[in-house]
């Protein structure tokens, strides 16, 4: 957040809304700093968990409520039977509440919190083995509720809703991040794969939005290709380390480089402005990120912390981002 344009902003928006945590702790802010929020995802099952956050919270409490209760009373043989049988319901005939609840269901009771899906858009992580899973918080679905008022919410590409921002508003990206090595190919988070060529179609749209006056903050993996791809528009570049829970490799948890690209100079000593001007036709280099290897089964694991307010815990377990993890 501190590296954030100063002031206020009419309009924010998150394209690839996730887990949600910068609007959320925008959201939390004593004094909001934005007057509305367009927030998007193309995951179909989180962008129901959010609208039914929004307009039925009572209801889902109450629905994942009963999924606790009949979940914990259940020995480790019929949990992992119950949990398999919910992973296989159909959705597309289900509410709002119904679908939010069964994604959190399955995101409290999975394995390491992930949402993985494969190529048929079906969820597909194993059972997770705890003794007490937390399945509803009341507190944090109240407070995101009360977060998302102000936010209108779509299933939606990226480029649907930066066509609606103007000059002043403010847009964070955090899409699937690239791999960062050839075994990092848990990238399945919904149907349709976020590839190179999205990935260069976003760099062009952040070019837009930079010569139409849209303060634009991107979030990807510390690579070769990223930086080829955001060099030589005018961005400021950035290096953080960032903390990362998840990877198949336990000793490979911790802090991790990962690249932050603004459209606006921060005055970070670390940031490194790429030099040459904005050209008339903004076209990213055309050196494309390595494509990620086939699933074997929305990121490296998908989203999914949908609703994390900074006064509260998560609504759901960690997951990561696709950043590219193993």
């Amino acid at each position: 957040m501190k590296r954030m344009p100063a002031g206020r902003f009419a309009t924010y928006a998150e394209p690839f809304c996730g887990g949600g945590a910068m609007f959320f702790a925008l959201a939390a802010e004593p004094e909001r700093r934005f007057e509305r929020a367009l927030l998007a995802d193309k995951n179909a099952e989180l962008v129901s968990l959010y609208q039914a956050i929004k307009v039925d919270v009572e209801p889902l409490i109450d629905r994942l409520r009963g999924y606790q209760d009949d979940y914990l009373r259940l020995d480790d043989d019929a949990r992992r039977a119950h949990f398999y049988t919910v992973r296989a319901l159909t959705t597309e005939a289900m509410t709002t509440v119904e679908r939010g609840a069964r994604l959190l269901f399955l995101n409290k009771t999975c394995f390491n919190g992930l949402w993985r899906v494969n190529a048929a858009g079906q969820f597909n992580v194993p059972f997770g083995k705890y003794a007490s899973p937390r399945i509803l918080d009341v507190d944090v679905l109240r407070a995101a509720h009360e977060a998302l008022e102000v936010a209108e919410i779509r299933l939606a590409d990226f480029a649907e809703l930066t066509r609606e921002l103007r000059r002043g508003d403010f847009a964070y990206f955090d899409p699937p991040y690239v791999p960062v090595s050839k075994t990092a190919n848990f990238t399945a988070y919904a149907s349709v794969r976020f590839g190179p060529a999205d990935q260069e179609r976003l760099a062009t749209e952040l070019a837009v939005l930079r010569k139409r006056g849209v303060s634009a903050m991107l979030s990807n993996a510390s690579t070769d290709e990223m930086r080829a791809l955001y060099t030589g528009h005018g961005f400021f570049v950035h290096t953080i380390q960032a903390a990362r829970a998840i990877n198949s490799d336990p000793s490979k948890r911790g802090d991790v480089s990962e690249l932050v690209v603004t459209t606006y100079e921060t005055g970070e000593p670390r940031t490194t402005r790429v030099p040459a001007p904005l050209p008339e036709a903004a076209t990213p280099s055309k050196k494309r990120a390595a494509k990620p290897a086939k699933p074997a089964a929305k990121p490296a694991a998908p989203p999914a912390q949908p609703a994390t307010p900074a006064h509260a815990t998560s609504t759901t377990t960690a997951t990561s981002r696709e950043r590219g993890e193993t």
